[in-house]
């Protein structure tokens, strides 16, 4: 069985696989290493202008290494799980102090480096060097999880290790560069998560989940919690020459590390908050303004941000504080900063009448 579904997987790979994506050029293992990290929880389309302007900031791995934190953020904004780019630049600097700037061709040495993964490891195994090693991402989950009707969520340990074993069965020792794309490639474009198109799947015949009529069964999701609603009050602090007060967030946790507006509590009512903001941020700032609430949601909750304008008298002092930092207003945008903070200074305000 394993041969077949290889050997089916990699004809229907020659015919109908993606061959030209941007890390298919000169595959490196640090060019492997960046799309994988890249496309975790993110769709390719999403990712390839990501890539391809990391690439030409980032070229190699002593590049990445060297780079100053903001920058690999800024490069990173938008795409989210932020926690990704700067493992990305902490295994980078480790493959440069550890590994003399070339990355191991040892699955557990890999492993070691800080975000990677068994499947990640095995992709840049795989794909950079052509040697056996079995991935297991979201697509190819999905895959093996219908064709061998393996039920349960695939975050639970029986599961996952029914789904590695499978994985591990299937892949062949030869064009094992072919397969690990064309199995992630199946996952994506056939295999889909919703409407998958069995009509033209090559392993359709003998798939369990489809002679079973469980495509849209499994894989099983990932049992739901309402998610909490949370609230924050974000200040958007201006002085008189148009500089915008700028706080960087803590390195760990959420946006952790990127530059964002000062927040406070909702507990503070809007007319305490420019005395709560002089008391907390050390800025002396009145004629607070309320503009438009919006929704963010975060993979465990939900955020109502509640935007507000302060005026800062006066112009704007060095700060002794490295965590904030005034901005020119145009400028601010350019920082690595979440894709909400962004939106918010680009477009048009809106008040709020409280």
């Amino acid at each position: 069985m394993a041969d077949s579904v290889a050997d089916r997987l990699l004809a229907w790979y020659d015919q109908h696989g993606r061959k030209n994506l941007p890390w298919h050029e000169d595959r490196t293992p640090y060019r492997v290493w960046v799309s994988e990290i890249m496309l975790q929880q993110t769709q390719v389309t999403t990712v390839i202008p990501y890539y391809e302007a990391f690439m030409a900031r980032f070229p190699d791995v002593k590049s990445l290494a060297e780079a100053p934190v903001d920058d690999v953020l800024q490069h990173w904004s938008g795409l989210g799980y932020y926690a990704r780019a700067r493992n990305l630049q902490k295994a980078a600097k480790a493959v440069m102090a550890d590994h003399g700037g070339e990355f191991p061709k040892d699955q557990e040495q890999l492993e070691a480096l800080t975000g990677i993964g068994r499947s990640t490891a095995a992709a840049i195994l795989a794909q950079a060097h052509g040697i056996r090693a079995s991935i297991l991402d979201g697509n190819v989950k999905r895959v093996l999880a219908r064709y061998h009707a393996v039920h349960g969520w695939p975050g639970q340990t029986a599961v996952l290790r029914a789904l590695w074993e499978h994985a591990e069965q299937h892949t062949p020792h030869e064009r094992v560069r072919d397969y690990t794309q064309a199995i992630m490639d199946l996952g994506a474009m056939v295999c889909t998560r919703r409407k998958p198109d069995c009509e033209h799947c090559p392993l359709a015949d003998d798939c369990e989940a489809r002679a079973q009529g469980l495509t849209a069964a499994l894989p099983e999701s990932k049992p739901k919690k309402a998610k909490p609603e949370k609230e924050t009050w974000l200040l958007m602090i201006e002085d008189d020459a148009g500089n915008l007060l700028m706080e960087r967030r803590p390195p760990s946790g959420i946006w952790g590390g990127l530059w964002s507006l000062p927040e406070l509590d909702t507990a503070i009512t809007l007319d305490e908050l420019p005395e709560v903001a002089e008391r907390e941020l050390g800025i002396a700032c009145d004629d607070a303004q309320p503009l438009s609430v919006f929704r963010h949601t975060f993979s465990h909750y939900h955020l109502h941000i509640h935007p507000v304008r302060l005026r800062h008298a006066g112009t704007a002092a060095e700060m002794d504080n490295s965590d904030l930092a005034w901005q020119p207003r145009e400028d601010a945008p350019t920082l690595g900063i979440p894709s909400p903070i962004r939106k918010l200074l680009t477009q048009p305000e809106q008040t709020t009448l409280l």
